[in-house]
């Protein structure tokens, strides 16, 4: 069977779910992916720093020119500011949805003309400083701030750390749910499921 490519259309919304053992590679993959179809990713991350996450990409040959990071972890891991940098934006705290919030749009307002894609990575570790009730409303407001401005989004989690209410409301958000186990992101190109 041939490897099709995923299609990622402007304005259009993505659950990725993989183990939590891929989580990493899944990030890996999709930033490859989005930067070979001229995209500027704007990557939530509420799982690694921005210096961790700067690295990994690096190390991966990853350039970070279309990327920039809204972090939610480093203020709170390093209890003070980080020195300030040209590709990030550092939140106060994970669980700080309302700067979170006015970071992400601020960001996408400021970049109307480019071709945007929004990686958020990863619902799960959002979970742990915030309630399935609140994320599941912040993750609505991202999702149909992203519909109006017509831009990509894709959210990465791992399944079996969702409850399933939780798990319902974010398929209901999205256009498609890929399973990255079954399916496989490698490449930029989504293996047909066995």
């Amino acid at each position: 069977m041939a490897i099709s490519p995923i299609e990622i259309k402007e304005g259009a919304l993505y659950l990725i779910m993989a183990s939590a053992a891929r989580l990493k590679e899944e990030n890996i993959n999709l930033i490859r992916m989005l930067l070979s179809r001229d995209y500027y990713v704007l990557v939530v991350t509420a799982n690694h720093p921005y210096d961790i996450l700067k690295k990994i990409y690096e190390q991966k040959g990853i350039p970070m020119e279309r990327i920039f990071v809204v972090d939610t972890v480093t203020k709170y891991a390093m209890g003070h500011d980080h020195e300030p940098t040209s590709d990030c934006r550092f939140i106060n705290h994970p669980s700080d949805l309302t700067d979170l919030g006015i970071a992400i749009t601020t960001i996408l307002n400021s970049n109307k003309e480019k071709k945007i894609s929004l990686l958020f990575d990863s619902v799960n570790a959002m979970l742990i400083y915030i309630s399935s009730q609140n994320i599941t409303r912040f993750i609505h407001f991202v999702t149909n701030k992203l519909r109006l401005m017509n831009f990509s989004g894709i959210f990465l989690a791992v399944e079996k750390g969702l409850d399933p209410d939780l798990l319902i409301q974010l398929t209901t958000f999205v256009d498609r749910v890929i399973d990255a186990d079954s399916e496989g992101i490698q490449s930029g190109e989504l293996k047909p499921p066995p």
